[in-house]
């Protein structure tokens, strides 16, 4: 199955807007490494071990307050949308209907956002409810950091 049908099987609701595959398929991170840069290790506090990483200091629990800290040790605060703001750059953290982070994406200079799905490949996508819906929920939190350089 060619990479876009594939991706739009897993996320439908991607069907419906302007996206495209901006790398291949790569197992060694995940959304929630992407969000800050990092693509060289997979961000999950339930799967400790060999090539996962959590931030010290920060409880290991799958929850949104986990997460929030995780992205609060790399400089981002919670921010009431994600609009563009000169001289920020922004994340957004898509929650489930348990409460549960599921997704995060990073927003680009663009205004775009960018998204890594699970294994598989990276996006640039418009608009940030493209990702959601079942599998991931909606983005319920954006966090902003000043944007270095």
């Amino acid at each position: 199955m060619p990479e876009r049908a594939a991706v739009e099987e897993w996320i439908p609701r991607l069907a419906k807007f302007d996206y495209h595959i901006t790398s291949p398929r790569d197992p060694r991170y995940n959304c929630f490494a992407w969000a800050v840069g990092d693509t060289a290790h997979i961000w999950d506090p339930s799967s400790l071990g060999s090539g996962v990483y959590w931030p010290p200091g920060i409880a290991a629990l799958p929850s949104l307050n986990g997460v929030l800290a995780a992205y609060a040790e790399e400089g981002f605060a919670v921010c009431e949308s994600g609009a563009v703001e000169l001289g920020f750059e922004k994340i957004a953290i898509f929650v489930d209907e348990a409460g549960d982070p599921r997704h995060a994406a990073r927003q680009l200079r663009s205004g775009a956002w960018t998204s890594k799905l699970g294994p598989n490949v990276d996006i640039e996508h418009r608009d940030v409810q493209a990702v959601g819906g079942l599998v991931y929920g909606e983005p319920q939190v954006f966090m902003r950091r000043h944007r270095l350089g």
